[in-house]
């Protein structure tokens, strides 16, 4: 939730969670946290969308300064309230552990100014109040005079966006040029009535499948008209505002300085890591990850040609090349997605893992946006919204190999982020709502799906080279995002093979091009979201290895000798807890 100071105590160090049992009675604690869920639906609709909390998708997030103001005051008293609560049981130890730590550095963060000059291609309000539409129902008269609703508020959030804007930039916290140049771009697309979302969104057969001829309906599609207009013109407005007024103040510069950086990199690990440690590990991870990746290189090509330099290159052309993992078109690949899913579930629910009946659904969906990058939205309280595969495939793509992508959808789905994600929602008996549908910790989320892919490979999943290279192909991306991440940001010395110097934009544009094998369009957007959004990429390659070390401890220390059941039960505990801060997760399973 963007809001929020530092803590108003020092959290505990929780307890192990408790044995599967009887159903566990909510607790005071439990109370409280569940009355925030109500303030933050209240509060932010956007979130309660996204939560999947009825009852607000006709309203809007107030998005100005006034809005995080009182957003940041609603923290502050909850963290009031929780001093005064007493825990009762381990569940309560952590809860309280959590939301000290989540709602403390939301409230940092809010201090430093940083929730007002939010903007980057992939998340920020140029892209949230677009992407909401993705999750509200359609099915029901009513469904479409929310959206109409909604559509009419958003020029009244895009305004209240520009005064954050404008007051983050009196902070001095202006985005960089770069990404305030892209946010004008992406508000110009959205603008444009012949290709704007907001004009194909309320025409077609969605649309018609519900709303006859009758008046009332008739009503309800010239209200989604009038809205689909007034936010056409609102972005068209916020395109103008970001070249002409914000654009003049934006820094040259990408970076954003060791204070800032370390402060973000605390939101989304949910831990305090050395930054130069793990950027000299990140450096280390990718040597040791293409020396794997040349091994399985030189299995895909076989004895005949694996000799020779550029064996990753060559591997990857071959792959690319065979037809038997070449899907053609956005339809083929989604039920490819699919299929590939559902199978996973099968072979997974019972042997490693298991996977209640509700978190069995898993729906794979091509995107209804073009800017590239696969995403997971999870189920609503009631699984009556099911979780969900997004693939946004970029204008003019047609062509896909499942080599490279069969490891994406295990991230995506299970045992990656669906799994994770709904299994939260689905514990019910043992996790508050805002335990299950709140908190979110993208070190502990995109850690634990990064995880999953490796595991995948160790259960035997990725026992072709060619798919076990698609999956070290992910994990060099990774790798060097943490380089690159933390290198730009911090304005560390670059290493003499990728140019010395200080690290800069055009060097990380090289050392992408040097080591992911993506289409280009595919990695100018992912430089660009790195260098706008300090901390985040590099939490899935930290968090996958304070993840594996929390395992590895966990799992020596409970293990009997001899025995074999250790890695399971690790999993069971650990996905119980939902998401959590690395560090909660660490104290909480050692």
């Amino acid at each position: 939730m963007p809001s929020s100071t530092t803590p108003s105590s020092t959290p505990s160090t929780p307890a192990t969670p408790p044995s599967p049992g009887p159903a566990r009675a909510s607790s005071p604690i439990d109370a409280v946290a569940d009355r925030y869920v109500d303030t933050i639906a209240r509060l932010d609709p956007l979130a309660a969308t996204s939560m999947g909390v009825p009852g607000h998708d006709h309203e809007m997030t107030d998005l100005s300064p006034a809005g995080h103001a009182t957003r940041a005051d609603a923290a502050r008293a909850v963290l009031r309230e929780l001093d005064t609560t007493p825990p009762v049981d381990d569940v309560d130890d952590v809860t309280l552990a959590v939301m000290r730590e989540r709602l403390g550095l939301d409230l940092e963060l809010d201090e430093a100014g940083e929730w007002l000059g939010q903007l980057n291609n992939i998340a920020s309000p140029v892209q949230d109040l677009r992407d909401v539409f993705d999750l509200m129902p359609t099915s029901s008269v009513e469904a479409w005079e929310n959206v109409a609703a909604r559509l009419n508020a958003l020029p009244g959030a895009l305004a209240g966006y520009r005064a954050s804007l404008r007051a983050g930039a009196a902070r001095g916290r202006v985005p960089a040029a770069r990404q305030v140049a892209i946010g004008a771009t992406q508000a110009d697309e959205l603008a444009d009535p012949a290709s704007s979302f907001f004009t194909s969104f309320i025409t077609g057969p969605a649309v018609d499948a519900v709303l006859d001829e009758s008046a009332a309906c008739s009503l309800v599609r010239k209200e989604l008209e009038h809205g689909a207009a007034a936010a056409r013109s609102a972005y068209a407005e916020l395109a103008g505002f970001l070249r002409e007024e914000l654009a003049p103040h934006a820094p040259a510069a990408d970076a954003v300085g060791r204070d800032r950086y370390a402060l973000w990199s605390r939101y989304f690990l949910g831990a305090d890591v050395d930054l130069d440690e793990t950027y000299a590990w990140g450096l280390e991870e990718l040597d040791r990850v293409v020396a794997e990746q040349e091994s399985v290189a030189r299995e895909v090509l076989g004895p005949r040609d694996a000799g020779g330099p550029d064996v990753v290159a060559r591997a990857v052309a071959a792959l690319d090349a065979d037809p038997a993992r070449q899907l053609h078109g956005t339809q083929a690949l989604r039920a490819w997605m699919q299929e590939t899913s559902d199978a996973a579930v099968l072979a997974l629910d019972g042997t490693h893992f298991d996977i209640a009946e509700p978190i069995r659904a898993l729906e794979c969906l091509i995107a209804p946006t073009q800017q590239g990058g696969i995403y997971y939205t999870p189920p609503s309280d009631d699984f009556s919204r099911p979780g969900r595969m997004w693939w946004s495939v970029p204008a003019g793509v047609t062509e896909f190999t499942t080599w490279r992508e069969r490891t994406t959808v295990y991230h995506e789905g299970v045992p990656g982020h669906h799994l994770q994600c709904a299994q939260a929602v689905h514990a019910r008996d043992t996790l508050n709502r805002w335990r299950r549908l709140a908190c979110w910790v993208a070190g502990h989320g995109e850690g634990w799906a990064l995880y999953a892919e490796r595991l995948m490979g160790d259960l035997g999943f990725l026992d072709d080279p060619g798919d076990r290279l698609g999956m070290l192909d992910g994990q060099r991306m990774r790798a060097v995002r943490v380089v690159l991440d933390i290198g730009v940001h911090l304005g560390l010395p670059a290493p003499a093979r990728w140019g010395g110097g200080t690290w800069d934009a055009e060097k990380a544009w090289e050392l992408l091009r040097a080591n992911v094998a993506m289409p280009q369009p595919y990695l100018r957007f992912e430089l660009d979201r790195y260098l706008g959004w300090p901390g985040q990429a590099p939490s899935y390659k930290i968090g996958q290895r304070l993840w594996e070390q929390t395992r590895d401890a966990a799992v020596t220390a409970r293990r009997a000798p001899g025995g074999a059941g250790g890695l399971r039960e690790f999993h069971a505990r650990a996905l119980g807890l939902g998401s959590v801060g690395l560090d909660v997760l660490r104290q909480t399973l050692a």
